[in-house]
């Protein structure tokens, strides 16, 4: 008997856990929604874990358990609003509450936690705390820093918003253009990290991959007429679709053009492919975010990587950089120009970003330099340019990569 009460209570925890995981966003939402203030709707909510803890384990699970805690959360808000003497205008904004806000709710959240009034990495740190209600030492243990410091710049952003007085609504007019812009770049660099981590052992994260993608859907709902988002999640769609083939047996990377298509996931690239569709249907000029996603779409759509239009990509490349001008989109746009007309055309763009300061210390320079001297037969300069891209990286699978293509290349005299 006591091991079967013990099942039963193992069983809520799992879904009490599984439930949290859901609701919590749309919970803060909507209480920051009343209180105005990010960190008190988050203790309210936390308030409102710690009673379904106590209590489902005894009474079950409740059949709405979403609403089960948004009310017991606004009963702690009550509480703590009385204290405040501010009961009578806060109870009736708690009783006009309605399931139709929410996602309203979600999408000020949203823009609340990626505030260009936080740095990045605060953005970062605080959108997975309370978007994707990661917990601090899972985002820590995700981007390879100490638990302390993740806790520290979620109470500073927490309080840098509550200082600031920042507003909880959408933006609109000019000002919605930046604030999208930070949001779709938080959740880019989550995706980033999670598809080619920037140091440790392995090179994907699946689990940041994952949210960024759970991330980029909610706000392809909430915000249905606005391209670039629709441009990001299809450009995250059609690269997490080929997740799986960049992995060998052993956790070494497989080069794109090294890839087995058949394991590239179709109802990921079905999805993406959707989504540009209608970042283009929506009219006007495409944005990075959708312009990098036909990139994406021209390997996509390639069966074989001898199939694939190196020629648009490189059109592509040349469209982006108009409208995103930076040395990476240049060092890309170089890779294109190589596959489409040759590696000696490529070397040339590629050495003419060898003085950019801002690639001094990024390793697909020599990266890509040294595949292009040794396809041009150099293979003495491909090794010493091999060998100094491993020693940029942290990551472990990028330097094994890299120290494995500069052993490769022959030897003097030797073809």
């Amino acid at each position: 008997m006591l091991q079967s009460v013990a099942v039963t209570a193992a069983d809520t925890n799992r879904a009490i856990d599984a439930v949290w995981r859901i609701e919590s966003p749309r919970l803060i939402a909507g209480l920051t929604r009343i209180v105005r203030d990010v960190g008190l709707a988050e203790d309210l909510a936390q308030d409102a874990l710690v009673a379904a803890l106590e209590q489902w384990p005894e009474s079950g699970v409740p059949d709405n358990p979403g609403a089960w805690l948004m009310a017991t959360a606004k009963h702690r808000a009550i509480d703590r609003l009385r204290r405040n003497e501010r009961l009578d205008r806060k109870y009736e904004e708690l009783g006009r509450e309605a399931l139709v806000q929410q996602e309203d709710d979600l999408l000020r959240l949203i823009f609340i936690s990626c505030h260009p009034i936080l740095a990045p990495e605060a953005r970062v740190a605080l959108t997975l705390r309370l978007i994707s209600s990661l917990t601090t030492e899972e985002i820590a243990r995700a981007f390879l820093v100490p638990v302390s410091t993740i806790a520290q710049r979620i109470v500073r952003a927490k309080r840098t918003l509550t200082e600031a007085h920042v507003p909880f609504e959408v933006p609109a007019g000019p000002e919605l253009d930046a604030r999208l812009a930070s949001v779709l770049q938080v959740i880019y660099l989550v995706f980033n990290e999670g598809y080619s981590a920037t140091a440790g052992d392995d090179l994907l994260r699946a689990g940041l991959c994952e949210d960024a993608l759970r991330l980029g859907r909610i706000l392809g709902g909430l915000a249905p007429k606005e391209p670039e988002v629709h441009g990001l999640v299809a450009l995250m769609e059609i690269q997490a679709s080929r997740s799986r083939a960049r992995v060998g047996p052993s956790g070494e990377i497989v080069l794109l053009l090294d890839q087995d298509r058949a394991r590239w996931d179709p109802l990921l690239i079905h999805r993406g492919l959707a989504a540009l569709e209608r970042a283009e249907q929506l009219g006007g000029a495409l944005g990075t975010y959708a312009v990098q996603a036909a990139i994406a779409a021209c390997h996509a759509r390639a069966r074989a990587a001898a199939d694939t239009d190196w020629a648009r990509i490189v059109a592509l490349y040349d469209a982006l950089a108009q409208i995103a001008p930076s040395p990476v989109v240049e060092l890309n746009r170089a890779v294109a120009v190589a596959m489409a007309f040759g590696p000696a055309a490529g070397l040339e763009l590629v050495d003419g970003l060898a003085s950019e300061p801002s690639l001094k210390s990024y390793h697909f320079l020599p990266s890509v330099r040294g595949d292009l001297l040794q396809k041009l037969g150099r293979s003495d300069e491909a090794r010493a340019e091999f060998e100094r891209a491993a020693s940029l990286t942290q990551n472990a699978r990028e330097r094994e990569l890299l120290l494995r293509r500069a052993s490769a290349c022959s030897r003097p005299g030797v073809e």
